[in-house]
């Protein structure tokens, strides 16, 4: 995102660590602009942030995709003789030490 593109107000994310936040003053050091953000009230340099809604929209969707991903080969085992090898091969024993 450029630099100049950051407003009061907006709604942005820092990569690096996940903070996603909403600016709440923007402030010159050193020739570097940075934004301080509502959640943290730490200082951002502007260029390494990003438009939060982006990036949550991105992540959402492969979460949804992952997920459905998993669901679908938990069912296959399920349905396959390969969750009753498993039941046949443990002992009825808690293993939960201590």
């Amino acid at each position: 995102m450029l630099a100049d593109e950051i407003a009061l107000g907006m709604r942005v994310r820092y990569p690096r660590t996940g903070t996603t936040g909403a600016v709440v003053r923007i402030e010159q050091i050193g020739g570097n602009r940075f934004a301080e953000l509502d959640c943290t009230h730490l200082l951002y340099l502007t260029d390494l942030l990003i438009p939060a809604g982006q990036a949550k929209q991105a992540a959402t969707a492969t979460q949804e995709e992952d997920a459905k991903e998993i669901i679908r080969r938990e069912r296959e085992f399920a349905a396959g003789s390969g969750l009753q090898e498993a039941l046949k091969n443990i002992d009825q024993s808690c293993e939960g030490g201590g």
